[in-house]
């Protein structure tokens, strides 16, 4: 039964994307869909995305291990758009660019940090390739007895076809369809297993003890540097943030925000639930190691209902888990293979076809040689403190000062990335995730911000910096010719 589910989304992911073949004829289509996705389409798509395997499976396993403290992971990653939608959402619109290295270029004018910015959307696209490759062959492994390999060569074998097939509007389609699925399969579960729980007399009610969350200094660091990672890091997502560029016009870009921020909300309010449930029913997990409490989402329906209809529960949350792997490689996989098909290629429709295979098959080859004990939420926090280090600034500081010069871009994209990328090699190399370095936001984001405003009141701006923050900061309803700013091989 949970082989059938693994298989029947797969099927779905795939007839989706060849459904998006026959819309897909441009360069534009496969990049941006053409910029013309509705705000609701687009929020469900992003939605798709964003809930990840750290977000269907790794926050129960948190919650089972770690406690209460660690819901401020769905917090964090829900508030960052609330910062995107204040900060940046509209004005990244209006640039007109196709990524985010052609953003950078566009407002800085210059080829280096275009080049750096290249480099850094690969590297955390790839660092968040990673663990959602590494749980689906947990999760394969551990519902069909398969071997750990074969899960994350299912999950780039899908992607591939579904990407070269249609691109960003095919894959539009595939996330949006699979937020629902998502949904779904996580809530319907959700009410059999409250149910059975009450059922048993509502055991572990009297007992809160876990509620509390360990204050200790080295926690209570990394609570805070967590926080800021998360709520900075989203806005330099690339997979986040190609989405903006295909709505229409920055207005829509803010109401796709505002409805994410409802899909998101509305969903993280059920995997606590079942780390909840998983500290009653399944804590025996916690003794086998940190990787195995990603599993407590697919193995309470059996524990708690059990018989045909703990099977067909468990089939279910098996299908939404894979959905999650699905959806959001294949949104990781459009924005890298975007950059690499523009920067290291000709450009164009094939450029990005080719490109896509580069840009899911070096994570799989990693994920197969790389094994880590590390859970798959704290691998995704990783990435999310390379973005916050690195993004952020960049777009903040690019798109409200307009002071921002090319050599303090620079310095301050080298600053955060080694500093930031060095800590993610440290933690995954000793797999120790509880320290200062293994959470480097809460001093790395600061740095990057310094460096950027110190070096950059040193340096000279770019010659057209007013055109260009017009261009950013000019409503929608004010008559001017914004021209869609074009990279060079588009």
């Amino acid at each position: 039964m949970n082989l059938a589910a693994v298989i029947a989304v797969a099927l779905a992911t795939l007839l989706a994307g060849f459904y998006g073949l026959r819309l897909s004829r441009t360069t534009s289509d496969f990049y941006v869909a053409s910029r013309g996705v509705s705000p609701l389409a687009n929020a469900s798509a992003i939605g798709g995305e964003y809930v990840s395997a750290a977000s269907f499976l790794g926050i129960a396993g948190l919650v089972l291990a770690g406690g209460v403290d660690m819901l401020w992971l769905p917090v964090g990653w829900t508030g960052g758009y609330l910062v995107l939608l204040v900060l940046v959402a509209a004005p990244l619109r209006r640039s007109g660019a196709y990524t985010l290295p052609d953003f950078a270029e566009a407002r800085l004018e210059s080829m280096a940090v275009r080049r750096a910015a290249s480099l850094l959307v690969v590297l955390i696209g790839w660092l968040y390739l990673l663990p959602q490759l590494q749980a689906a062959g947990r999760v394969l492994a551990s519902v069909t007895g398969g071997p750990q390999w074969a899960g994350g060569l299912l999950v780039a074998a899908v992607v591939i076809l579904g990407v070269v097939a249609g691109g960003m509007r095919s894959i539009t389609l595939v996330q949006a369809l699979q937020y629902w699925l998502k949904l779904t399969a996580l809530g319907v579960p959700l009410v059999f297993l409250a149910m059975a729980w009450r059922g048993d007399g509502s055991p572990g009610i009297s007992d809160t003890s876990w509620l509390l969350p360990d204050v200790g200094d080295d926690r209570l660091y990394s609570t805070y540097s967590l926080i800021l990672a998360t709520f900075l890091g989203t806005m330099g997502l690339p997979h986040v943030l190609v989405r903006f560029y295909t709505n229409p016009d920055g207005a829509a870009a803010r109401r796709t925000t505002s409805f994410v921020l409802a899909l998101l909300g509305l969903f993280y309010l059920l995997p606590a639930a079942y780390g909840a449930l998983g500290k009653i029913y399944a804590a025996d997990l916690v003794e086998g190691g940190s990787p195995d409490t990603d599993t407590v989402v697919l193995e309470l329906p059996a524990r708690i209902v059990g018989g045909t209809l703990g099977d067909a529960l468990g089939a279910l949350l098996v299908a939404g888990a894979f959905a999650a792997f699905l959806s959001t490689s294949s949104g990781l996989t459009v924005s890298v293979a975007g950059v690499i098909g523009q920067d290291l290629l000709r450009g164009g429709v094939r450029s990005f076809r080719a490109a896509t295979v580069v840009a899911i098959g070096v994570p799989l080859v990693l994920s197969l040689v790389l094994p880590s004990s590390l859970p798959v939420a704290t691998m995704v926090g990783l990435a999310f403190a390379l973005s916050a280090s690195t993004f952020c600034p960049l777009l903040v500081l690019g798109i409200w000062w307009r002071g921002l010069t090319a050599a303090g871009a620079l310095a301050g994209l080298v600053t955060g990335g080694v500093l930031a990328g060095g800590a993610v090699v440290w933690t995954v190399a000793t797999e120790r995730a509880h320290s200062w370095v293994a959470q480097p936001g809460a001093w790395t984001v600061p740095l990057t911000f310094l460096v950027m405003v110190a070096v950059s009141r040193r340096t000279k701006r770019p010659p057209n910096t007013a055109r260009t923050m017009v261009r950013l900061h000019t409503p929608e309803g004010v008559e001017l010719d914004r021209g869609d700013w074009r990279p060079r091989r588009i």
